[in-house]
Order: C-alpha cells, then sequence, then structure tokens
C-alpha cells in the first residue's frame, strides 16, 4: 500500500488540500446570498445549473468510491501498482458533499422562486404547465420506494408540481397574457 516518504510533504499536502476545500466550498455562497437578497434567480442560467449539479455529482460518486470501497480501492492498486496511493483524500470527500447540497440548494433556489413570481403576480403566464403535468405523470410511482436518492427527488419534483399545478388551475387560472410576448425576457425568469 502506497505512504507518504516525508511527513512535511504529507503536512503540506494535506494543508493545502484544506485549503482548496476552504476556497472552493466558498464559491458556492455568493450565488445563493445572492438569490436569496434579490428573491429571484434572473439572470441565472438553469442549464449552467443542472450542469454543476451533474458535475458534481459524478465527482462525488467518483470520490466517496473510491476513498471508501476498498474492492475498488483494490482495482486501483491492480491497475496502477500496490505502491500507488489512493488519489483521494477526506478533504475532497468533503467538498463534494458540499457542492452537490450547494448545487442543489441552488437549483431549489430556482423553483421556490418561481412559485414566488408567480404568487406575487397572481398569475402563471409565461410558464408552461405542460411540462409539469408531463413531470407529474411520468414520476416512477413503482419504484418509489428503495433507491433514497430517487424518492426524495421524486418528493420534492411532486410537491412543486402540486404547487405549480394548484397555482396555475386553482389560484390564478383566468390570469394571463399580463406579460408582454417579446423575446428579451429571460429564460431563467424565476
Amino acid at each position: 500500500m502506497g505512504e507518504w516518504n516525508s511527513i512535511a510533504l504529507k503536512v503540506v499536502y494535506e494543508v493545502l488540500g484544506w485549503i482548496a476545500f476552504v476556497a472552493w466550498s466558498i464559491s458556492f455562497y455568493p450565488q445563493v446570498i445572492l438569490n436569496f437578497r434579490r428573491k429571484s434567480v434572473v439572470g441565472l442560467n438553469f442549464d449552467f445549473v443542472i450542469l454543476n449539479l451533474t458535475k458534481h455529482s459524478s465527482y462525488l460518486i467518483y470520490n466517496v468510491v473510491l476513498f471508501f470501497s476498498t474492492t475498488v480501492q483494490a482495482q486501483y492498486r491492480r491497475k496502477y501498482g500496490s505502491n500507488q496511493m489512493i488519489p483521494v483524500a477526506i478533504n475532497d470527500v468533503a467538498f463534494s458533499i458540499h457542492a452537490v447540497a450547494l448545487t442543489a440548494f441552488t437549483l431549489f433556489q430556482i423553483f421556490i422562486y418561481e412559485a414566488v413570481m408567480n404568487f406575487r403576480r397572481k398569475s402563471t403566464d409565461g410558464f408552461s404547465i405542460g411540462n409539469i403535468l408531463l413531470d407529474l405523470l411520468g414520476e416512477s410511482w413503482v419504484n418509489f420506494y428503495g433507491n433514497i436518492g430517487k424518492t426524495l427527488l421524486s418528493l420534492v419534483s411532486i410537491f412543486f408540481d402540486i404547487l405549480f399545478i394548484i397555482q396555475h388551475y386553482v389560484l390564478y387560472p383566468g390570469k394571463k397574457s399580463l406579460l408582454p410576448t417579446t423575446s428579451s425576457r429571460s429564460d431563467t425568469q424565476s
């Protein structure tokens, strides 16, 4: 099993790793704070948030599996040599968990502010209810249990689907065409 040949190098590696963890982790907060202060995500690209969540989720899986799975570690050492150290430290795992949590929270803000905007305008004009209806219809009710990640994602999705359906059909059914139909509106109007 690979080991550090120098205690000083190990300490430098760990210190630099935690400095990177702090810097990268702090980098998520300005957007979350900005969204909260403005009570809006206008200007924040939804695709950017989804791609970030995909990227950080993939990195989390890589880090957690390589750090905690002895089977994967054994496969890594067979491929790269038994004297090679596993290239994932605990700060990598901590950062990945934090990155997924903050990116998911930013995505949650997008949905919250859509609901808030609909409430303030007392209208769902400009919002496609068809997407919500099809999303709710497409939920996997049979596989609702057994996978906690899928279950939690489904519950969040169902919650917002029901909220937007109530806003569209019950609370603001006749309040349409309140917004200009120009193409200057942002596609992230949430």
